[in-house]
């Protein structure tokens, strides 16, 4: 039997899963992350930490599971995104990473946008503090000794691929994100890199996501039990690598992601930027396609932040929500806009805060939490017509993440989508899996199609509620109005 290591570097954590071709995880680890917010708007992780935690979780692999982890014929890897990792001569870090929600770089929004009018339209997107290209400026302003010291950019996944492999490289779905990377082209750009104060000299060398960038350093070979020499995918980033998960890789094929954000994902055979709606389309990890990602900044942070309010966990809260809603329907209940950290799609409004109406005496937790569902819902919905209405193709709808798991939830995104949802039976898995499956790709044992395009085997459906239609309609008008 041969296996393949996919690992989901995330925010939270590090999750690596070993992998046959046919999807199925006979074992895997996972180590918790921590973020550091030294300041309010401000989110930043060391890149030691990330391989530290890879290390450890290979190394739990390897001391429960030596036989599967000798089996191991590739890597690939799924990460988080937009992170500033930049480092040395001596390939270490010079700063910490500034994460993909840190706000501090506003102002250099503006000025970037100011030098290069016409970024949205070749690039990612328009630019957010999130993107990597405006902390660069913000570095240079506030920490030049960092960007001094700094030989090359990297991205969050890539620093974990260098420190396996040795080798510098990224690929086009995670370059899109620095906003230094013509979409188009899917190559460097000169004069973005110019905008920002940074040198094509020091940016990666680019492969496709399926392709070999390195092979695992012998000694960790031998320290993990591998019996072979192990060729390590470029891999995706996270929203990519979730997609190829659940094998999203046809024109219309689409993913619903319920995390901590949430993202739509859908899959474009054109690139359709849609800048001025805060839609981002970045080269899909599937050749020759985007994807397209309208953002809800806060998901299921929004449904833990009314759990925290009201003293009761989300599960008992859920469970609430299901029986008020079975029991009196939704008519009267409140209408929010959870926008607790702000939105991106479609009003790229991050200081806008959330919004609620129709409150009243006998408003409970069970009432609220039902209207965090809805108004995620709901702005899931706005990110489906900034998307559509661009000319972005809908057909097949997946949902993953915690989220994914409320079938309540899933089913007013599905009634507002008017379309049937498919919840994949390992959709917590999903980005590790597609970094799995590219590794059997750069492995040499699968083709493109063959890895990448399979469906889950295992599912539930999700479908509309079309008795609730006229009237999540009538609520949508009202979620509309609310301030932003």
């Amino acid at each position: 039997m041969t296996l393949y290591a996919g690992i989901d570097m995330g925010t939270s954590g590090v999750r690596i899963v070993l992998a046959d071709g046919a999807d199925k995880i006979h074992a895997e680890a996972s180590v918790a992350l921590e973020v550091d917010r030294p300041h309010p708007g401000w989110s930043q992780q060391h890149p030691d930490l990330w391989w530290q935690a890879t290390g450890k979780a290979f190394e739990q692999l390897a001391a429960e599971y030596p036989r599967l982890m000798a089996r191991i014929a590739g890597i690939g890897l799924s990460g988080q995104m937009l992170g500033s990792v930049l480092v040395d001569k001596n390939d270490r870090p010079t700063h910490t990473c500034i994460l993909w929600n840190d706000q501090r770089a506003l102002a250099e929004c503006k000025e970037l946008l100011a030098r290069v009018p016409d970024m949205g339209m070749r690039t990612a997107g328009t630019p957010d503090p999130g993107f990597t290209a405006p902390k660069l400026l913000w570095l240079a302003r506030h920490v030049p000794e960092a960007l001094e010291r700094a030989e090359i950019l990297m991205l969050p996944k890539d620093y974990v691929r260098l420190c396996l492999t040795g080798e510098h490289a990224s690929e086009p779905s995670d370059a899109a994100g620095t906003l230094l990377l013509d979409c188009k082209s899917r190559s460097w750009d000169a004069e973005l890199a110019e905008a920002a104060g940074w040198g094509l000299n020091r940016l990666p060398t680019l492969v496709a996501s399926h392709e070999q960038a390195g092979t695992l350093r012998v000694s960790l070979q031998q320290r993990w039990g591998i019996e072979k020499p192990v060729p390590v995918a470029a891999g995706a980033g996270d929203n990519m690598a979730c997609a190829l998960g659940v094998g999203a890789t046809k024109p219309g094929d689409a993913v619903v992601t319920l995390g901590t954000s949430g993202v739509l994902c859908i899959v474009d055979r054109k690139f359709h930027p849609v800048p001025q709606s805060a839609v981002f389309t970045n080269p899909h990890g599937a050749p020759g396609t985007y994807l397209s990602m309208g953002v809800v900044m806060s998901a299921t942070q929004s449904l833990e932040w009314i759990s925290s309010l009201c003293a009761i966990p989300v599960p008992q809260l859920a469970a609430k929500v299901d029986e008020l809603v079975a029991r009196e329907g939704i008519g009267h209940l409140p209408v929010m806009r959870p926008s607790i950290t702000g939105i991106r799609t479609p009003h790229n409004r991050p200081d806008a805060g959330a919004a609620i109406c129709d409150i009243g005496a006998g408003t409970d937790a069970a009432a609220l939490a039902y209207a965090v569902m809805e108004g995620v819902a709901f702005q899931f919905f706005d990110c489906l017509r900034a998307q559509t209405g661009a000319g972005v193709p809908l057909d097949r709808v997946t949902a993953v993440g915690g989220g994914s798991q409320n079938h309540l939830w899933v089913q007013l995104v599905a009634t507002l989508f008017d379309k049937s949802i498919v919840l994949p039976k390992a959709s917590s898995a999903s980005a590790a899996l597609g970094a799995a499956r590219l590794a059997s790709v750069a492995a040499g044992d699968f083709s493109v199609a063959e890895a990448l395009s399979r469906k889950p085997s295992r599912a539930t459906i999700i479908e509309p509620n079309h008795q609730l239609a006229d009237l999540l309609e009538e609520r949508y008008t009202r979620f509309c109005e609310l301030p932003k």
